[in-house]
């Protein structure tokens, strides 16, 4: 192979012109706390010298994926995700490369190598609007909204309506809240006077266009006019913080209706999104709690009254996904609902949700402490945030809370309407997944159906295990590729050694590199691995775990990479002599060869002795 036709994700690596883009990398990693970016966004315990959690890239309800700090690696045992700090950023906040070197750079006050002039928004793909384009469409019309906001005439309307909901200063600042014109093309003709395109506005739902049966005055020369008119605007961000969507506020009474959200967008999916969870996730973290209202405007007083580990559902009913992306963060969920019919139905649905997951969850009704019938009218009161906090104490387990309901529906029930209700109760939880539930609950939901009917345990289990469990949708077919309980292979242990202890590779003679080049033949991970190892090699670069992830663009096979390497690791109790005996140990597998004429051991430290360098290790026979 040529020097320079090395491609890695970063560039062209050995070029002699882009030796910075591997300097920022390096200096960006070194800089950046793999123990703390994950932290951020997930409840992290350790175990011993490693981190453990809930991996955040398949429905994990058992902490599978390690975080190991004298590495800077993550890798999950179950769905195969691993890598470094770059492929966190990359896979978690859905970025590319360049997006999640510029956010770690930003993130650690580090300034990057200048580059040279950006490609067109949408090279290649004429039309094609981008996940950067729509996120620097939703930032500009965040900042256009907020300087709105300011403005003596245009703002004046929503001002008002912050100063009546007593929302402060501090506060307004804090969510980012904005207005929009009371015009049709307010955000257009700033759009257009800074010569943007307009496409992307409008896949963020920004803009929206006009069709021959519209009547819309004015609506700009491409058709478009503003989806926000004359509201009062929310921002709705991603879990780092970066603009993803807008609620809107009516300001006139008249207008219809109260609230407009962004419609859905390669950013934006309400039912994977929790409103403020960019502010409230490190309290939710340390309280290990999460409350969840049901509107902008009650979490902002939930915040400006101290409780700001409170988030939000974005006009949808509570989700799989939120619940999953709550247990990564926290033990315990706090759902505020009204004591109305629709907060009745809304804990319903909870249920269903939650029912399968390792979570307390609990339901907080206002009206058993006050008659106020939101938190953010109890939290405008004198002493409102102390009942407030007796309202969150006095929270109800979310199953005694349906059971009491329950209790309810069977007064006066004849004997056939009693049966009715609790067969069609037991095959509800049936379907949510009542024989597969943890010990516990399901002793907890049994011992509660049988007080309620005066059946036996033994009864309602049987008729319970009977009925069919519904699988939920959002299941993943998680497929492990380097199994938990498992052993390595001889190949696998082979190949997590060289990355571990890259010299191993120098050390191996021909026969036994052959040996593992048709050993991995048969898989296709494996294979490209030592393919990449081969290759780093001969561009003079050792083949360890930090230069595969550096360089390797096949994401599946650097994460098959890491896990291998991070087994061994454990395995050897990151000993290098270890390290060394297993690779010994895997290669005369490989070969067939219990007694090689020449150890690798000896040739490692034959080389060392005379201070050879390490990528060029003497091979038998007197090879170089």
């Amino acid at each position: 192979m040529t020097q320079g036709s090395f491609i890695s994700p970063a560039g062209r690596f050995g070029t002699p012109g882009m030796a910075s883009g591997i300097d920022d990398r390096q200096r960006v990693r070194e800089a950046t706390d793999i123990v703390r970016l994950v932290g951020e966004q997930l409840a992290l315990k350790p175990k011993g010298r490693e981190f453990v959690g809930l991996c955040p890239f398949h429905d994990d309800h058992k902490p599978s994926m390690s975080v190991v700090p004298g590495k800077q690696i993550f890798h999950c045992f179950v769905c195969g995700s691993g890598g470094d700090v770059f492929t966190f950023a990359q896979k978690y906040f859905k970025m590319d490369f360049r997006e999640a070197l510029e956010y770690l750079a930003e993130r650690a006050g580090i300034e990057l190598t200048p580059r040279g002039a950006p490609a067109a928004a949408g090279a290649g793909a004429p039309g094609a609007v981008g996940r950067k384009e729509l996120l620097a469409a939703a930032k500009m019309a965040q900042d256009y909204f907020r300087l709105l906001l300011r403005h003596p005439q245009h703002g004046s309307a929503a001002r008002g309506v912050i100063e009546r909901r007593e929302i402060s200063a501090e506060m307004a600042e804090r969510f980012g809240l904005g207005a929009s014109a009371d015009m049709w093309d307010g955000l257009l003709r700033t759009v257009q006077a800074k010569g943007l395109p307009e496409s992307a506005f409008v896949q963020a739902g920004l803009f929206k266009r006009r069709d021959a049966s519209n009547s819309t005055p004015s609506a700009g020369s491409a058709g478009v006019y503003d989806a926000f008119r004359h509201r009062l605007m929310f921002p709705i961000c991603d879990s780092i913080g970066r603009v993803i969507a807008f609620g809107a506020r009516k300001i006139r009474d008249e207008d219809e209706p109260k609230y407009l959200n962004s419609p859905e967008t390669p950013l934006f999916d309400k039912s994977g999104t929790l409103y403020a969870l960019h502010l409230a996730s490190r309290e939710i973290q340390k309280k290990r709690e999460a409350i969840v209202c049901e509107g902008y405007t009650d979490v902002i007083a939930m915040h400006q009254g101290g409780f700001t580990h409170c988030v939000a559902t974005l006009g949808t009913a509570l989700t799989r996904r939120h619940a999953q992306a709550l247990r990564r963060m926290c033990d315990r969920v706090v759902l505020m609902f009204d004591g109305d019919s629709a907060g009745q139905k809304a804990a319903d649905r909870a249920l269903e949700v939650f029912f399968g997951e390792s979570l307390d969850v609990r339901i907080a009704t206002l009206a058993r402490f006050t008659d106020a019938k939101d938190p953010d009218e109890l939290l405008k009161r004198e002493g409102g945030a102390e009942v407030m906090s007796r309202v969150i104490e006095g929270a109800t387990d979310l199953l005694a809370f349906r059971f009491s309901r329950l209790r309810e529906e069977a007064r006066g029930l004849g004997p056939a309407g009693l049966e009715r209700l609790v067969k069609d109760e037991i095959a509800r939880l049936a379907e949510m997944g009542l024989a597969q539930a943890p010990p516990m609950r399901r002793s907890l939901v049994i011992g509660e159906l049988a007080r309620l009917t005066g059946l036996s345990r033994e009864e309602i289990a049987r008729e319970a295990a009977a009925r069919p469990v519904r699988t939920p949708a959002a299941a993943q077919n998680v497929e492990s590729r380097v199994p938990t309980g498992a052993a390595l292979d001889a190949l696998a242990s082979a190949i997590g050694c060289v990355l571990c202890e890259p010299v191993l590779w120098s050390a191996a003679d021909a026969q036994e590199r052959e040996s593992m080049r048709s050993a991995a033949s048969g898989s296709a991970l494996a294979r490209a691995v030592v393919e990449h190892i081969e290759r780093l090699h001969g561009e003079g670069m050792e083949p360890s775990l930090s230069a595969l992830l550096d360089t390797m663009e096949q994401e599946d096979a650097r994460g098959w990479g890491v896990s291998v390497a991070s087994r061994v690791d454990a395995l050897c109790d990151r000993e290098a002599s270890r390290v060394k005996e297993m690779f010994v140990q895997c290669v005369r597998e490989l070969t067939r060869d219990t007694c090689p004429a020449d150890d690798p051991l000896e040739r490692i430290a034959r080389a060392r002795a005379v201070g050879g360098d390490r990528r060029a290790v003497p091979r038998p026979g007197g090879r170089s």
